[in-house]
């Protein structure tokens, strides 16, 4: 049975001062809840107290799940329990990644959930289909209902990120990221679009998704601000009741969790768009009621619609993570607020609680978080939590209150009724990824995501019947256009055959422009042969995801201006250029701005570019088809170093204001932006190549054996090269990348610069070349640190012997100084491989950063003592 979809005429657009007056009346609502039971548990076990960070829960608004109490499942569910041993009551509270977790494993542990991280996939192929999803769901869900041995048959809950569409799922619709959403200012438009990801999501087997992000991004330079809807707490709270609806149901009626309908997660509970500088996974040094009001936002008309899961955050408030915050996670949340659903972690969180590691850690259980993320570390952290309960630490009364909710919700959701994933209603109908009525809404998305800051002379609406030259490096790039989560974590390695359902915005504005008798022509460089009569020139960031996007300040590609010069040169010619901006956050484009005659925050739009011609061009007949509708949902920022800079704050104000957005007939003339940044650019420039998990933007990761070099662009890619390379957690998931030696014979890696670099200054400050590692097998005595700065230039330094005394198998810096290579022959002021190591079959090393320093835990000699 296909969901229904609303006419969008008939679904009236709600004015945002509702939303802000629900927001009030919720945080006066009933009285003070009454003081918690004293916890069993030692203190020990507990996250030490931080008043600044002790939440009052009488302070907050006093709430009571919206479903009808259901006494028959309470009694199902405490039935089962009662039935339950102690390790099948454990395995209910661990969740693996379906990287690390087999079958066979939830058969034996009893697992209650498994998820599907951004980079994992059945069999490791990101591009594996509905068919092969439906499969793996089925497999686990038969080791879950495993009966053998006298266990009984629980079936296990298969979540995933599912933030802007199926996004992990190659042919599925992509929807435009939040930030995109926001300035559509439709909460209607955000039910159906949930609705939709629903159903893509039942097609592949599975039942939970990690969405919705209800976070409030204040400070732009947080790499996650694409994931927030808005700056501004009334579009989070308008938002959040429908998306909540969308994906689970309406609450107490019979589509609640029905077939078409998943599982939804509020996410991160609580702060993490309020950290300090924008850190991800950092600390909101904020008071509780700006935690409550402006970072709360979402959170009581999520609850309001029965959301059944919450996640908890990865950061901290005033200096006290989130997975061992109780005030906040059970006296807040759970009593006050009356959630009854389940708190979920986020990946290995648990293990940034002091005291704890990503294997052990009572305290967040103690604390309120009722399934642990732990997706490579699931195993440990079972044998541990199952310790920890026969010693007492962990009280059987908070175990069964755990395993309670998390069965609630299954029970909810029908799970027990539902038969395999591959019985259930629309598992494996493939044609339901990318079906031509969710990617329609996903157009309809696009339209009204667009915001116009300029339009000189009212150069747009653009004429179809005109020669169009369409360029620049996001002009037919899908993946560039999609941005991160899409289809690998950091959406990055992407090519056109990955988007077999998707258009990108050159082959919009083409179809349209050719079928009304003009002329268009896709030149990324600018470059044509017949002269146009207008440029659109699309460009804006490279894809990112969580903490890799982070930013030192808000100024776009500070030490790249290729955009830039190509819009000059289009100028300079003589050709009016439309700029298409693709970015997940306001960034300080004054000089991009002043250089075009019309600029349009495009944001990262998804799969459909066709909604962006939409807008841009006329209709056949000369007309308006679309308008723009967009306001801005964030604060544009006057210089590159405004930031934080939001609506409200004080200080200078913003280049383009909170709920800024020209329409067509509206006076687009802008006078020339100030084009001081504010700041010196040129200090911006990075000093490492390879951080978070991948390298430097415009960097290149090369591997080499008997002379035949390729390029990876992400770990888990597969070269005949000598190495293979994957990804392995250091500090944060994924955040490092295990190379591994395998042919005989001597192979390398080599980070590769966009262009030669000078550290001819760096060399001569005695700076050191710097790589966090783990030694995971004895190198080779011929194992070496090398640089090359052109043709037959190089410079190479033998190290095996001195990293064979070092530590194996922990992680530490370890560094040589630039100078061992100049000593060796290198150009230091011309690098074209700022470092690279060579060695021989059987070494394995694990790197997390590579880049140029001053301080390490082991400095190497230039020649071994």
């Amino acid at each position: 049975m296909k969901p229904v979809h609303h006419s969008p005429a008939a679904a009236p657009r709600l004015r945002l001062r509702r939303a802000a007056l629900f927001h009030v009346l919720a945080m006066v609502i009933g009285g003070v809840a009454s003081a918690a039971a004293a916890a069993q548990q030692p203190e020990s076990d507990r996250v030490p107290g931080n008043e600044t960070a002790r939440a009052h829960p009488e302070l907050w608004p006093a709430l009571q799940s919206p479903l009808a109490p259901d006494p028959a499942l309470e009694r199902r569910v405490r039935q089962l329990l009662s039935r339950m041993t102690v390790e099948e009551k454990v395995g209910q509270v661990v969740q693996g990644d379906i990287a690390s977790v087999t079958p066979d494993d939830v058969r034996k542990y009893r697992l209650g959930s498994v998820l599907a991280g951004g980079n994992s996939d059945p069999g490791n192929d990101y591009r594996a289909t509905a068919a092969q999803w439906v499969a793996l769901a089925d497999a686990y869900y038969d080791a879950s209902m495993d009966i053998g041995g006298g266990h009984n048959a629980i079936p296990l809950l298969f979540g995933i990120d599912a933030v802007h569409g199926h996004n992990n799922l190659v042919g599925a619709t992509l929807f435009p990221h939040n930030i995109g959403l926001g300035a559509a200012r439709d909460p209607e438009l955000l039910r159906e679009i949930a609705a939709a990801t629903a159903v893509e999501l039942r097609a592949t087997g599975l039942d939970w998704t990690f969405a919705p992000t209800l976070a409030v991004p204040r400070d732009d330079r947080w790499g996650r601000t694409y994931e927030g809807y808005s700056e501004h707490p009334e579009i989070v709270a308008l938002y959040a009741e429908p998306l909540v609806e969308g994906l689970q149901g309406k609450a107490n009626s019979r589509s609640f969790l029905s077939p078409e309908h998943v599982i939804a997660t509020a996410k991160h509970f609580l702060g993490d768009g309020g950290t300090y500088e924008g850190r991800d996974q950092g600390d909101a040094r904020i008071s509780e009621q700006e935690l409550r009001d402006m970072q709360g936002a979402g959170y009581p008309p999520a609850l309001k619609a029965g959301v059944q899961a919450v996640m908890a955050s990865f950061s901290s408030w005033n200096g006290t993570r989130m997975h061992g915050n109780e005030s906040l996670l059970t006296e807040v949340l759970k009593k006050r607020m009356g959630f009854d659903g389940f708190v979920v972690g986020d990946w290995n969180a648990q293990g940034q609680i002091p005291g704890c590691t990503n294997t052990d850690c009572p305290a967040a259980v103690n604390a309120g978080v009722d399934m642990m993320m732990t997706p490579d570390t699931w195993k440990g952290y079972y044998e541990t939590t199952l310790k920890h309960v026969q010693s007492g630490r962990i009280s059987m009364q908070r175990l069964d209150d755990a395993v309670t909710r998390i069965l609630r919700v299954k029970m909810r959701a029908g799970l027990f009724e539902a038969g395999r994933p591959s019985r259930r209603p629309l598992a494996g109908n493939a044609a339901l990824l990318g079906d031509p009525k969710h990617r329609a809404l996903a157009r309809r998305a696009v339209r009204e995501s667009l915001v116009l800051l300029k339009n000189q002379g009212g150069i747009l609406p653009l004429d179809p019947k005109a020669s169009v030259l369409v360029a620049g490096d996001g002009a037919d790039d899908i993946g560039k256009q999609s941005g991160g989560w899409t289809l690998t974590w950091q959406g990055t390695g992407l090519k056109a055959s990955d988007f077999p359902r998707a258009q990108s915005i050159w082959s919009g504005i083409a179809e349209q422009v050719r079928a009304a008798g003009g002329k268009a022509t896709l030149s990324v460089d600018g470059k044509y042969s017949a002269r146009p009569d207008v440029a659109v020139v699309v460009f804006g960031e490279d894809p990112y995801a969580e903490f890799q996007g982070d930013i030192k300040s808000v100024a776009y590609k500070p030490n790249n201006t290729a955009d830039l010069e190509l819009i000059k040169r289009l100028k300079q010619e003589g050709i009016p250029v439309v700029a298409v901006f693709l970015s997940g956050r306001p960034l300080w484009v004054n000089r991009e701005i002043n250089a075009s005659d019309a600029f349009v925050a495009a944001w990262l739009p998804g799969s459909e570019g066709g909604g962006v011609a939409d807008v841009l061009l006329r209709d056949r007949q000369g007309k308006v088809a679309h308008d723009f509708t967009g306001k801005l949902s964030y604060s544009w920022p006057r210089s590159a170093a405004q930031s934080p800079v939001n609506a409200g704050q004080g200080g200078t104000p913003p280049q383009f204001a909170y709920g800024y957005g020209l329409k067509y007939g509206q006076d687009g003339n802008l006078a020339a932006l100030d084009e001081d940044p504010g700041l010196d650019l040129s200090a911006l420039q990075s000093a490492r190549y390879f951080e978070k998990g991948g390298v430097a933007k415009g960097w290149r990761l090369r591997l080499d054996h008997a002379g035949a070099p390729v390029y990876v662009e992400r770990a888990g890619d597969t070269h005949d090269a000598g190495i293979t390379v994957v990804a392995v957690d250091h500090k944060a998931q994924e955040d490092a990348w295990r190379y591994a030696w395998k042919a005989p014979g001597i192979s390398s890696i080599a980070f590769v610069a966009p262009e030669p670099l000078d550290l001819s200054r760096e060399t001569n400050g005695d700076v050191l070349l710097v790589m966090t590692m783990r030694i995971e097998a004895t190198p080779a005595a011929d194992t070496a640190l090398f640089v090359e700065c052109g043709d037959k230039c190089a410079g190479r330094v033998a190290v095996g012997a001195q990293l064979a005394k070092l530590p194996a198998n922990q992680w530490m810096s370890v560094a040589l100084p630039l100078k061992c290579f100049a000593s060796a022959g290198a150009n230091m002021a011309s690098l074209t491989v700022p470092a690279g190591i060579e060695s021989l079959q059987g070494n394995q090393l694990a790197i997390s950063e590579v880049g140029y320093g001053t301080v390490s835990d082991h400095v190497l000699a230039c020649e071994a003592p």
